[in-house]
């Protein structure tokens, strides 16, 4: 039996097991019906696109609606959630993989609640872990997936192993572009790669820095005509658009998320906006309510 065949075992049975340390009483039929933890992937074909401050000010719109969210900052190598949040960790996921931290022990906090596993600039070999590794970090999560309602996921840019990974393994996948002719190019390459490499027919469009509503719907026509023509059965989703604002750079010099320095702003109304269709829609895929299962999709991906 291969490497990766064992793995898949250990996982499968891991994932059948409750844990005697998270065993709890009888909860009331309200409790167990309460909806599971979501997993969703911000991602795009290209970097510069405003991806990280979209999810930052994703969480702090979904946070201050009384969401518990969790931001894995899983731009591994050029990590900066924390830059614009303002907060300095001292620790990321490496030292967990190590064996050195645990997530409890290296989690930041932002504002709102919001918590943070910060990733560390230069750390790029999640997808290269060994065994015990990727079962310590599923036991990690899957410990602490029970207090989160919403987890973010700031990938990186591109079609590497990485971002693939966390992409498939989300509830939901929303690919930012921008009106840019290189920013839809690199979309489609991957929408492309995800349906001709992993079988993916779903995706979600969000269009950034637009100047209006009928810009970024050209971006979202563009991508379908290409889909229909060479991806044949592809669905794309329009999640919609946030228009181009100066205030969002004014917000990142002085370390503010925008949704907070300049709420009745243009990007700020998109944000909510984007919060309402997230949170009102179904999820892509589903799971028996623990955000252990994002993890043993994203181990069962890259093993």
């Amino acid at each position: 039996m291969d490497q990766a065949s064992s793995l898949r075992k250990i996982v499968s049975a891991k994932a059948r097991q409750t844990p005697q340390r998270l065993m709890t009483p009888a909860a009331p039929d309200s409790a167990i019906s309460a909806p599971a933890p979501r997993a969703i992937a911000v991602t795009s074909g290209k970097g510069g696109v405003g991806k990280t401050n979209i999810v930052g000010s994703l969480a702090l719109v979904l946070a201050n609606r009384g969401h518990k969210v969790l931001i894995l900052d899983a731009d591994l190598g050029l990590a900066n959630i924390d830059i614009i949040f303002g907060v300095h960790p001292k620790f990321n996921i490496g030292h967990v993989l190590d064996g050195e931290k645990t997530l409890a022990e290296i989690i930041v906090e932002g504002p709102a609640g919001i918590q943070i596993v910060p990733a560390g600039s230069g750390f790029t070999h999640l997808t290269h872990l060994t065994e015990g590794q990727k079962l310590n970090l599923l036991g990690e999560f899957e410990a602490f997936g029970a207090h989160l309602d919403v987890m973010l996921i700031d990938t990186g840019a591109g079609i590497s192993a990485n971002v693939l990974y966390f992409n498939l393994a989300a509830d939901d996948c929303i690919i930012v572009a921008t009106p840019e002719p290189t920013a839809i190019t690199d979309a489609y390459a991957m929408m492309k790669v995800m349906f001709l490499q992993h079988g993916t027919r779903h995706f979600q469009l969000l269009v950034n820095m637009a100047t209006s509503e009928h810009e970024a719907k050209s971006v979202y026509a563009s991508l379908v005509q290409a889909a229909e023509r060479f991806l044949s059965g592809v669905v794309i989703q329009y999640l919609g658009m946030v228009p181009n604002d100066h205030n969002v750079t004014r917000a990142v010099r002085e370390r503010r998320i925008a949704v907070d320095a300049f709420p009745e702003a243009a990007w700020s109304r998109g944000i909510n906006a984007l919060a309402d269709q997230l949170m009102d829609a179904p999820r892509r895929q589903h799971t028996d309510g623990n955000i252990k299962f994002f993890f043993k999709r994203f181990i069962e991906f890259s093993v």
